[in-house]
């Protein structure tokens, strides 16, 4: 005596070897014995033996009907030998039988199983349902198989291509098209993004990254809503006496910041900063700040620049020459001897801008022996300016003291100019300038430090009014002691002041325009303006701004590092760069002399920091952003301070480029802050 049995879902045979009231020990073909519950045994039989039985029943299983089945099975719960003597004849013999329970088993979209043995069939609408299904499955697998071979071919189907970053940053594995690629790397052997790149889904390297970031940060598209700017309601009054003027890059057009002397040679001057106003506009909730949340800051990169306002709202509020423009201003009174600060003020008010200075028209003539009276300075507001160097001086040093160690700016910064940059979306093929700028130079210093002494000012001012702000703080100088952001203020070690907040930038940074709304606050009710700001202490609203902001100036700051890195790879293409003399850091890694590039060079890696050598260009890949180098010869030996300049001002020393995309597809499925981060905004 036989016996069929069900052993967790697995239909299995053997000999009966004994038999107890509610269980039988049966032996199976390879000898195993195995205690089976009565109630697992699905049929007896004599004849065949078990393996022949399983086997004709496999192989008669996909011969059953499923359609004629379902029509021949019995309404309610009925058996498979009962469905078998229907289906094939009175007298079904135990292969059909066997046969009949294969097929129940295998079609549940037929057949829904109602106990060991015992199927109930599905109503007819859910097999209609479940049929469509398993064709749709069919077509979608044959699509997949298409799309594969078209993939290994060398070839691109339009659906991957549309949707080449889901696929390899933010995948549905469920979805063919990322099927598909996977399919088509395991068959090749390739790595997707090669796979990817060959079969012409990425025709442009630059297009890839700035599309990658789209697709990331702005996926309903970077344009505006139709917005218009609001009027300032507020009757302003005219700042008497004040010809404020601007510094910053001819490309420059969100200008937040202008800067006024008044008085010199009285003994007493007093020093103006003045912010474009735009919360004296916009306010909380407003349609105009829904979209400046949403942004959080505007978005940098060379040629180009994506805004946090639309450009007609940052036109009605930029501090552009020939207007009085509203501005939130901080008069500062210094003894024009001893540079000592005596009082500060706050005011609403309209302000004259009479110019607007630009770096790369100025840079080359406003110098330190101009500025100190060394060499002519034929150069507007040339006494002004002076005065604005010998209190930047006097700050920095300031700050220095509470620093614990001066600011060495031992590295350039770098302005990229691209042909026709700023008048149309780059396209990745323009010619590439990169030219150096020395950092502290005396314009950036001046508006640095009289950034710094307004946002040093009014942080402290909003901690006196009890009112809540959003504050930049450093604990320490020590390496690894991060920058962070609170609502409450705390010293700036690496700022060298008491608090810090920004508030100076309200036309491209969201956390400023926050700040402002307070400020503004601050000046209209005085005492009374925790009562009236729009944001009380321990408001929910502010943490959540810091937590958004945070992560979107770092992933948009980002972006601007790595498409700055590939106009630097670019520029040595173009410019048909072989050699690269450079600093070593650590592990390998090399800073280029006068361009703005971190790398790897092969030789390097046992040398000491500072060691300055040549290294030869070997490749880019402008997919990667990877420059390939090794080492060419040891220029010289390392200097007493050759580590000065390696690491960041917090003792950090650069991270290693990427090295590589960090994708999100699967590979498994295809079976194989320094003080300068705290100045003022580059120039845009």
């Amino acid at each position: 005596m036989y016996a069929l049995f069900d052993d967790a879902g697995k239909f299995l045979a053997g000999r009966v070897m004994s038999e107890a009231d509610s269980s039988l020990q049966v032996e199976l073909d390879s000898g195993k014995r195995v205690k089976v519950k009565s109630a697992n045994v699905l049929l007896r039989f004599d004849k065949p033996q078990p393996a022949a039985l399983l086997a004709a029943a496999q192989a008669l299983a996909p011969e059953i009907d499923l359609d004629l089945a379902w029509e021949f099975a019995p309404e309610g719960e009925f058996g498979f030998g009962e469905l078998a003597r229907e289906y094939f004849s009175a007298q079904a013999t135990v292969e059909q039988q066997a046969a009949t329970l294969v097929r129940l088993f295998e079609a549940p979209h037929y057949f829904r199983r109602a106990g060991k043995g015992q199927f109930k069939k599905a109503p007819q609408e859910v097999v209609q349902a479940a049929l469509l299904a398993i064709e749709r499955k069919k077509q979608q697998a044959a699509q997949i198989e298409a799309w594969a071979t078209e993939l290994a071919s060398g070839q691109c189907p339009a659906p991957v291509q549309e949707q080449l970053y889901r696929i390899l940053f933010r995948p549905d594995k469920n979805a063919p098209e990322y099927k598909a690629v996977v399919e088509a790397a395991r068959r090749s052997q390739r790595a997707p993004l090669d796979l990817l790149q060959d079969a012409g889904a990425i025709t442009s390297p630059y297009q890839f990254h700035w599309r990658r970031f789209l697709f990331e940060h702005f996926p309903k598209g970077h344009g505006f809503p139709p917005l218009e700017a609001p009027a300032v309601r507020d009757e302003l009054p005219l700042a008497e006496g004040v010809r404020a003027f601007s510094i910053d890059d001819s490309q420059t057009t969100e200008i937040d910041d202008a800067l006024s002397v008044q008085g010199l040679g009285s003994g007493t001057v007093t020093f103006g900063v003045h912010i474009a106003a735009p919360g004296l506009a916009i306010t909380p909730d407003s349609a105009l700040d829904k979209v400046a949340r949403d942004r959080l800051s505007t978005v940098y990169m060379p040629g180009w620049k994506i805004t946090m306002l639309p450009d007609a709202v940052v036109q009605a509020y930029t501090l552009i020459e020939g207007r009085a423009c509203p501005a939130v201003s901080l008069y500062v009174q210094i003894d024009e001897a001893t540079l000592e600060i005596r009082g500060a003020e706050t005011r609403l008010e309209r302000v004259p801008i009479v110019a607007n200075l630009r770096h790369d028209q100025l840079d080359s003539v406003v110098t330190e022996a101009s500025l100190t009276g060394g060499a002519p300075a034929g150069y507007p507001f040339a006494t002004e300016l002076a005065f604005c160097f010998r209190l930047a001086t006097s700050l920095k040093a300031g700050r220095e003291v509470l620093r614990g160690k001066p600011e060495n700016f031992t590295r350039p910064d770098y302005s990229f100019k691209l042909d026709g940059g700023g008048e149309h979306e780059p396209q990745g093929d323009e010619t590439v300038r990169i030219t150096e700028r020395r950092r502290g130079a005396p314009l950036d210093l001046i508006v640095s430090e009289a950034m710094i002494l307004a946002n040093s000012r009014w942080g402290g001012w909003l901690a006196e009014l009890g009112v809540p702000g959003i504050y930049r703080s450093q604990a320490s100088l020590a390496p690894g002691v991060k920058v962070r952001m609170g609502v409450k203020p705390a010293p700036h070690a690496g700022m060298g002041v008491a608090q810090y907040t920004w508030a100076t930038s309200p036309l491209r940074r969201y956390v400023d325009l926050v700040n402002q709304w307070q400020i503004i606050a601050c000046a209209r009710h005085g005492r009374t303006a925790a009562l009236a700001a729009p944001f009380k202490p321990k408001d929910a609203t502010l943490f959540s701004v810091i937590s958004a902001f945070d992560g979107a100036y770092s992933a948009y700051n980002g972006f601007q590092s790595a498409i700055e890195r590939y106009w630097t790879l670019r520029h040595i293409e173009q410019q048909g760069l072989t050699e690269l003399d450079a600093s070593v850091m650590k592990d390998g890694l090399v800073r280029a002399d006068t361009l703005p590039l971190v790398f790897r060079a092969l030789g390097t890696e046992q040398l000491p920091r500072g060691t300055h050598v040549r290294t030869r260009v070997t490749g880019t890949d402008l997919l990667t952003l990877d420059l390939h180098a090794s080492l060419v010869a040891r220029l010289d030996d390392v200097a007493p301070d050759a580590a000065q300049g390696a690491e960041d001002e917090d003792g950090e020393a650069d991270a290693p480029p990427a090295g590589g995309l960090a994708l999100a597809i699967d590979l498994a499925d295809a079976e194989g802050d320094t003080p300068s981060a705290d100045a003022p905004p580059a120039a845009a």
